[in-house]
C-alpha cells in the first residue's frame, strides 16, 4: 500500500495533467518504447521549440487525468509505455512532429490524439501531420492578401511608364512660344 505522501503526489500529478489537457487545443499519446536517449533528446528539443509539452506518464495517471478533464475514449490504447504531448495553441505541431518521428522509428508509434477535448482517429492525426506549420499557413494567407495589391501596383506602374514614353519630347532647338 503506497504511503499517504505518494498518493498525494500522484493526485497532484493527475490534477496538473487534467488541467494541462483542458488547457490544450490538441494532444497526442504515443508509445515511446525502444528509442535511444539521443533520439529522445532530439525529439524533446523539437517539441520544446514548437511549444509542445511532452511528458512520460503512467497509463493509470493519464487515464485518471483524461477522465477528470472530460476526455473519454482513450482507455483502450493505454497500455505499454506511454507519453503525452500537449499544445496550448497549435493544432498541428504535436501531430506533425510525433508522426514524422514515428515514421522514422519502427518501435515508436502514435496511439491516439485529441482536438478541442475530443478524441480523434489515427487517420485524422496523420492528416494533421501533413499540414504545414502555423507560420507557413499564415505566410500563405498573407501572400494571398498581398497578391492583388502587388498586381494593382504593377499595373499602375506600367501605366505611368507607358504614359511617360508617349509624352512628346521637347527639343532644345525649337523656339519657345511667348
Amino acid at each position: 500500500m503506497p504511503s499517504q505522501k505518494v498518493l498525494e503526489q500522484k493526485q497532484q500529478l493527475v490534477t496538473e495533467l487534467a488541467e494541462r489537457i483542458q488547457g490544450s487545443v490538441a494532444g497526442i499519446i504515443v508509445d515511446y518504447k525502444g528509442i535511444s536517449v539521443e533520439d529522445d533528446t532530439k525529439l524533446r528539443k523539437e517539441l520544446r521549440e514548437a511549444d509542445v509539452k511532452y511528458t512520460v506518464v503512467k497509463n493509470t495517471l493519464i487515464k485518471r487525468a483524461a477522465e477528470k478533464a472530460g476526455l473519454n475514449g482513450i482507455d483502450d490504447v493505454l497500455n505499454g509505455a506511454s507519453a503525452i504531448a500537449t499544445s496550448e495553441n497549435d493544432y498541428v505541431a504535436a501531430a506533425r512532429i510525433l508522426q514524422k518521428f514515428a515514421d522514422g522509428h519502427d518501435t515508436f508509434s502514435v496511439k491516439t490524439g485529441y482536438l478541442d477535448n475530443e478524441v480523434i482517429s489515427l487517420e485524422k492525426i496523420q492528416s494533421l501531420a501533413k499540414l504545414p506549420s502555423r507560420e507557413v499557413l499564415l505566410a500563405n494567407v498573407l501572400g494571398a492578401f498581398q497578391a492583388p495589391i502587388a498586381s494593382f501596383a504593377r499595373a499602375v506602374q506600367a501605366i505611368v511608364d507607358k504614359s511617360g514614353e508617349e509624352a512628346p519630347a521637347e527639343s532644345a532647338d525649337a523656339p519657345a512660344e511667348a
